[in-house]
């Protein structure tokens, strides 16, 4: 969602009387990471340069894998502070390029951090996408996603690629894989806040026509609830119990029966803090490593 709704949603918080301590913390947290993102978004307008137009190869045939019979179940992150960043062992050269998507009335700004965290544990090929904030269907986002995975792809040699989508980015990467094909060519999906049950926040907000895309009962969402059994990409959601703009928070949550999907809880957190806190970006980097999903989100990690 975009920055507008959740300042009122924020302020809104803050009026309540004696919050919990945890719920007050992430309010001042997520006002700080507003006023520092509202400070270097001039710096994601422009779009990031597009890798060069050479011949597209095809994508190669998505590998087999065991259709799950029910998601998986969830793992744990418990934050309470924003922590350190460790320094990360070295990783193998052969990531997939990662490209990376932002959420609503937002720009790639929003993942300086993130991108300055993979890039420093081994990730060479980040990429970052905008679409315009003046966009009124999803499915155009996406088909706009399609012909830049695809570039990507060609100007890099990898047949795959992983993305990271925050908010309403998640969305549209997951329509993306599971309603244009895209699953060919996203190895792994990880999402941050992302509503994929559909979100009631700020009703007043349905005015655009993507935040009533957004909405339980519209057509994208039913869209995505359709069966999906061929879907060879992975799926990992982080959800926290304290985003604010997700409502009711678990719509976070991937809960699809034919899909590789991991729901990841983080705890003491809201919705800004997601792609820049360290300790989910420690997280991500995992999900990203290993070739497993379920194997990728496992365990629980506490920062104090």
């Amino acid at each position: 969602m975009g920055t507008m709704p959740l300042l009122s949603t924020l302020l809104r918080t803050c009026a309540l009387v004696r919050p919990p301590a945890a719920l007050l913390r992430s309010t001042v947290l997520e006002l700080a990471i507003l006023a520092a993102h509202l400070l270097i978004y001039p710096t994601g307008v422009a779009q990031e340069r597009r890798p060069p137009r050479v011949p597209l190869a095809p994508p190669l045939a998505a590998p087999p894998r065991a259709t799950p019979s029910r998601t998986a179940p969830a793992a744990a992150v418990t934050v309470s502070g924003p922590p350190a960043e460790p320094a990360g062992a070295p990783h193998d050269a052969a990531h997939p390029p990662v490209l990376l998507l932002h959420g609503f009335i937002d720009n790639r700004s929003v993942f300086v951090f993130l991108r300055r965290s993979l890039r420093r544990n081994g990730w060479q090929e980040v990429w970052s996408l905008n679409y315009s904030p003046l966009t009124c269907d999803l499915r155009a986002a996406a088909a706009l996603l399609a012909r830049h995975v695809e570039e990507i792809c060609a100007s890099t040699g990898h047949q795959r690629v992983d993305m990271v989508g925050h908010s309403l980015g998640g969305l549209v990467a997951r329509y993306y894989v599971q309603r244009m094909g895209g699953d060919a060519r996203v190895r792994t999906l990880v999402t941050l806040g992302t509503p994929h049950g559909g979100t009631r926040v700020a009703p007043p907000a349905s005015l655009h026509p993507l935040v009533r895309q957004m909405r339980p009962d519209s057509d994208v969402i039913a869209e995505l609830a359709e069966p999906a059994p061929h879907c060879a990409t992975q799926f990992i959601a982080f959800w926290s119990d304290l985003d604010q703009i997700m409502v009711p928070v678990q719509t976070a949550r991937i809960d699809h029966p034919d899909l590789d999907a991991r729901n990841v809880r983080v705890s003491g957190v809201g919705h800004l803090a997601l792609p820049v806190h360290s300790t989910v970006a420690m997280g991500i980097r995992q999900a990203l490593t290993v070739d497993d999903a379920t194997a990728g989100a496992t365990g629980a990690a506490s920062v104090a």
